[in-house]
């Protein structure tokens, strides 16, 4: 038992520590480590918990969170209890891995966490985080005996440590170019490796065709072997929900396209659950309305596919603009650069962390923008808000990273668990 939140805070700031993040380090010191093997001889230590439920694997560059929301909100609509493992997390790491009832959603207790790390210390050695984090949430689905479990991957697909799991459907949501260092500088390329979640047997749902892709995806299913499906192919049917992101309208057809080959029916309960996903889920940062007035929108878009949805999204609103940006260092800042509202007034972040985007490095790529270099993502937060009082009906718009959102959203709540 934890005997003060303390000594979880202490805990939990070790296990970043020691077992670096992707979130908090970047692609190096051993954060990301690609390959099954580690992860199946940890998941043979905690008695293979990985085929103790029913799953659906979730892949995808953009819309992955989404999806695994609106399905793991449909499934607990239909009556299921549904595990739910995402990431990354934005206020609180227990945000990765949430149950979901009919009843609402739950993270994962502290006092599990607690013992889980504390028990199992020896075996976490040579671990990266993402693999311990997976284990964590694998050996709790198990021992909680949900009926399903929606797993995101979390980078990647073929070398993903989710990737041990037979999932009952394998779904990816979109190919874009993301993580190019790592998986590729094509869509094609990038495709494939996304497209490594696909298993003998077992059904493949992918949520776009088009010319680049459709062919790697029939290969793969071709090799597994396995059948494969489209989700434009399905009859789907509009419905209004609390995730409005300028792409949430193919995430919701992909959904869609799932239960059917799950054979959930979509029932008045399961339509209502989709149409409150993020509310039943907890998901957050996907154009998160946390202010008013003035209108402030976090969103954790953070690459080209995704910018340009949200940069369009913002110059058709005809408003005036403020924009609070920061990015990732390993971004394609150059894509996203002629994306950008030329009109908009900007306000340069740099989150915490190894992987951001230093200010002066940024606006040195934004000549011709109108920008504030600010000293941290709370003064950008702060200076926008001030600026926002002088403009009327405008947009405060923060975003480019999921870290930026995960440091701004933390002002707008103040009882964020921050770890």
């Amino acid at each position: 038992m934890i005997d003060t939140r303390e000594a979880y805070d202490r805990l939990l700031a070790g296990l970043f520590d020691r077992h670096p993040s992707v979130q908090t380090a970047g692609f190096s010191a051993g954060a990301y480590k690609p390959g099954l093997d580690a992860m199946r001889r940890f998941d043979a230590a905690l008695g293979h918990p990985s085929e103790q439920f029913r799953s659906v694997h979730v892949a995808g560059t953009n819309g992955k969170g989404s999806v695994c929301s609106m399905l793991a909100a449909a499934l607990a609509g239909a009556g299921l209890r549904v595990g739910l493992y995402t990431s990354p997390h934005l206020t609180d790491f227990r945000e990765r891995i949430k149950l979901v009832e009919a009843g609402g959603c739950s993270m994962i207790p502290r006092e599990t966490v607690f013992r889980f790390l504390t028990e199992r210390e020896a075996e976490l050695e040579g671990l990266s985080f993402f693999e311990i984090t997976t284990g964590l949430a694998f050996r709790w689905f198990a021992d909680e005996q949900v009926d399903i479990a929606v797993i995101e991957v979390g980078l990647g697909g073929r070398l993903d440590s989710t990737n041990i799991l037979t999932p009952e459907l394998a779904v990816v949501t979109s190919i874009g170019l993301d993580h190019c260092a790592l998986l590729g500088n094509s869509r094609a390329v990038i495709a494939a490796e996304k497209a490594g979640i696909f298993k003998p047997g077992v059904p493949a749902l992918c949520g776009q065709r088009d010319p680049e892709t459709e062919p790697v995806f029939e290969a793969r299913a071709a090799a597994a072997p396995c059948p494969l499906f489209f989700a434009e192919d399905f009859d789907t049917e509009p419905l209004e929900l609390d995730l409005t992101g300028p792409c949430q309208g193919e995430n919701l057809r992909t959904v869609l396209a799932a239960l059917e080959l799950l054979g959930v029916d979509r029932d008045p309960a399961v339509r209502e659950a989709i149409c409150h996903a993020a509310a039943r889920t907890g998901l957050r940062g996907r154009w998160e309305r946390v202010l008013d007035k003035p209108e402030v929108i976090c969103d954790i878009g953070h690459n080209p596919p995704a910018l340009e949805h949200n940069f369009r999204r913002l110059r058709e609103s005809g408003r005036p603009l403020l924009i609070v940006y920061g990015i990732m260092a390993d971004k394609d800042l150059a894509a996203i650069r002629e994306m950008m509202p030329p009109q908009a007034r900007y306000f340069l972040v740099a989150p915490r962390g190894e992987r951001a985007l230093g200010v002066e490095a940024l606006a040195a790529q934004m000549s011709g923008l109108d920008c504030t270099l600010c000293g941290s993502v709370q003064d950008g937060v702060r200076q926008a808000l001030a600026a926002a009082e002088e403009i009327p009906d405008c947009i405060l718009y923060i975003g480019g990273s999921n870290f930026v959102v995960a440091e701004a959203i933390g002002m707008f709540d103040p009882k964020s668990d921050t770890l």
